[in-house]
């Protein structure tokens, strides 16, 4: 391979749109991650390896948590906490001793001998250090059954006492169980009874306090949120850091609320945020694709790039002691609703905030505010009367007020909790207020100029060009009048149709206004004009290929008419679709008259196209053809009129001339009968009121008013010029 093949493969590589799209997205995240990032680099000028380089003074009076000597000062207090316990085990202890109760019964009623009785006391209680073994044992066989239940009873009230007052693992690591069972032990027990209860006692007791961690670390922490936080006060004038000082976790809290930006950002988070920044703008780019794949153009992928750069800079150069609440994120969503469409400006929105609110330190609850706050903005958007500006005024208040509630009520949930000062509620709920109405101010000033530099129409531009005094309608009102008026009734047939289908109607107004301007090159060789300036058609003059050139030349014309005034690129579609690649009949078929069926081909007698490719450019196709075929008929019945639309629908269908349009057959059907309710409208009859009232008069004998008041103005003449003969003499 040579230099020049090598050169060659690696321009058409570079040039190559997947090269150029993945450079532009490469840019883009990496102007983002710079800018994003850019805050982080300020710190270094003041602090170099966690020294001061210079006295930094407070320019106003700032108080400061201790946040090191406050977490350590709750530590203490939390650990000062006992331990919260629990009862549990007390129906376990009783039954314990039940059966105790249950076993010596029977010992006492066996049929052995006194040393088997002994030995079987002494498996089933434990006397290790017990110096009342003999006894107790001596007791628990000779007695009574009137004294052993007594002592059981007594032992069964010693035990709920003691288990009401609790027995904890501390009672058994310190050996205080005998003092736990005299200082509960019951009255009226006697000293032989004492030694007995004590022994059966000290066999079942267990703790029952047990330690609940849950209760204890709730306790815990309340102690611990009850403490009040160290402060330190720097009064303005005072040195926050002298030159060498070491910077502390107290000093860098002061220089923040100071407006330095403390983050001193290393490769590591550098790369961190690169990588959040990639993956939102793939998140962001995936979902166009998959769900919105009509903005996947460069206009629209370049506005919403500009756009998000622009935040990312008001973002950036936002001192850090300042509310993040006043970013105009509310002018970002916006402008996107109305360039692009409510539901992609959400999407951008809640990715946006979520970066920058990772990138720039932003509280969770201000991410959460601006998604929320994204919604309302979507839905407020969506139901905008784009006919009257001061409507989007409207919405940015209803924006305010959304915004004001929601931050509102996140602070009330969040006072409950912790304690928050009213000053910051007030501060942020008038910031939030405020940057709604002022948001939509910006977006309304800003529109015209995205306008004009992206080439994207909005509805706002729409408006605009739907006004008869722009320079291209007016000439066309005077140049070619019979156009004009055609237009009119088009382009009212095209706005029924699109709002009847969902498509456009704004757009298909507009463009129904602007589709035939290239006939303002050579208006006279139209046939509606002609009629107007009362001339002969110059086309029976013409052969009809020449006339053919002449005809279908004026979509073309057009677009060079629409370049030149400015029109968006979205009108040249109107301009070069509206006859698709559809046969000039009429000179085809004078051609083949004069020429022969075999001399003519289709080919050279159709439009240059391309076919209609959007929904309202289909419209404005069918429309065009019918308001003509109509217009061309003198009283035509409902019945003609419906079948002219069929027929010529019919004819475009089979022509393929809709191929390429996202029109159904529904779409067409519905058409079809709006078309035909408007046209019925424009084509009623008219009552006769002059000749019906002559007859009327003249069949009552009854003089005219107009000749009332002609007989009256003779009359009145007559006067003056008497008065007139009299004044001479």
């Amino acid at each position: 391979m040579n230099k020049n093949e090598i050169i060659t493969n690696l321009k058409t590589f570079l040039t190559s749109v997947n090269t150029v799209k993945i450079a532009a997205l490469l840019i883009f995240t990496f102007v983002m991650t710079g800018i994003i990032s850019s805050q982080n680099y300020f710190f270094q000028n003041i602090i170099e390896n966690g020294i001061s380089k210079r006295d930094i003074v407070a320019q106003k009076t700032l108080t400061v948590v201790d946040v090191k000597r406050t977490e350590q000062h709750r530590k203490e207090v939390a650990s000062r906490i006992d331990p919260v316990l629990t009862a549990a085990e007390d129906e376990f202890i009783k039954t314990n001793l039940l059966t105790l109760e249950n076993s010596i019964t029977q010992i006492r009623k066996k049929d052995a001998t006194d040393a088997t009785k002994l030995e079987e006391i002494g498996v089933l209680l434990d006397f290790s250090g017990n110096s009342n073994k003999d006894f107790v044992i001596n007791f628990l066989l000779k007695v009574d059954d009137e004294s052993i239940q007594e002592a059981f009873d007594k032992a069964n009230l010693t035990l709920d006492k003691i288990l009401r007052v609790g027995i904890t693992e501390n009672d058994f690591e310190k050996n205080n169980v005998d003092v736990l069972i005299a200082n509960n032990m019951v009255s009226n027990v006697s000293k032989r009874q004492i030694s007995v209860i004590t022994t059966l006692l000290e066999q079942i007791i267990v703790p029952n306090l047990v330690v609940d961690e849950f209760a204890t670390e709730v306790a815990r922490k309340n102690v611990m949120n009850s403490v009040k936080p160290y402060e330190i006060t720097f009064q303005k004038g005072e040195k926050i850091l002298f030159e060498g000082e070491p910077v502390t976790r107290l000093k860098r809290d002061a220089l923040r609320q100071a407006g330095y930006n403390v983050y001193k950002l290393n490769l590591q988070g550098l790369t961190a945020i690169y990588i959040l920044v990639f993956l939102a703008t793939l998140m962001f780019l995936g979902y166009m694709k998959f769900f919105e794949k009509k903005f996947l153009e460069p206009s629209y992928l370049t506005i919403s790039a500009v756009l998000s750069i622009i935040m990312a800079i008001f973002a950036a150069v936002m001192p850090t002691g300042f509310s993040p609440y006043i970013l105009p994120l509310p002018a970002y969503m916006i402008i996107l609703s109305i360039f692009l469409s409510p539901r992609v400006a959400f999407v951008a929105t809640s990715i946006i905030s979520a970066v920058l609110a990772i990138g720039a330190q932003y509280d969770l609850q201000w991410l959460i505010t601006f998604i929320l706050l994204g919604m309302v903005t979507m839905i407020t958007i969506s139901n905008i009367r784009f006919s009257r500006r001061f409507d989007l005024i409207r919405t940015g208040f209803y924006i305010s007020l959304a915004g004001l509630v929601i931050v509102l009520s996140i602070y009330l949930i969040e006072k409950c909790l912790i304690d928050v000062e009213n000053v910051l509620i007030l501060q942020n709920c008038v910031l939030i207020f405020i940057n709604g109405i002022l948001s939509s101010i910006i977006a309304l000033g800003l529109f015209p100029v995205f306008e004009s530099w992206f080439k994207i129409i909005t509805p706002y531009g729409l408006a605009e060009l739907a006004d008869h005094n722009q320079p291209l309608l007016k000439r066309l009102q005077f140049e070619a009048p019979g156009t004009y008026h055609h237009s009119l009734m088009v382009s009212n047939l095209c706005e029924a149709a699109a709002e009847a289908i969902g498509a456009n109607p704004i757009l298909a107004r507009v463009g129904a206004f602007y589709h035939d301007i290239g006939k303002l090159k050579r208006p006279l060789f139209f046939v509606e004009n002609q009629s107007y300036f009362g001339i002969e058609n110059p086309h029976t003059k013409l052969n009809p290929r020449l006339s053919k050139m002449v005809i279908t030349a004026h979509p073309k014309d057009g677009v060079e008419l629409a370049k030149e005034y400015g029109l968006p690129p979205i009108i040249h579609n109107f301009i070069l679709q509206h006859h698709g690649e559809g046969l000039a009949s009429y000179f085809y078929n004078q051609a083949i008259q004069e020429e022969g069926i075999e001399n003519v081909k289709e080919e050279q007698f159709r439009y240059t196209g391309p076919k209609p490719n959007m929904k309202e450019t289909a419209i404005l196709m069918i429309a065009d053809a019918v308001e003509s075929a109509v217009r061309s008929l003198k009283t035509p019945t409902p019945e003609e009129i419906e079948n002219i639309i069929d027929k010529i629908i019919v004819e475009r269908l089979n022509d393929t001339q809709l191929a390429d349009s996202p029109l159904t057959l529904h779409d067409l059907k519905v058409i079809a009968a709006t078309f035909s309710r408007i046209l019925r409208g424009m084509q009623h009859n008219r009552i006769k009121y002059q000749e019906s009232l002559d007859e009327e008069f003249e069949k009552n004998k009854v003089v005219m008013p107009s000749k009332l008041l002609d007989e009256d103005l003779e009359n009145k003449i007559k006067q003056l010029e008497q008065r007139g003969e009299e004044n001479k003499d």
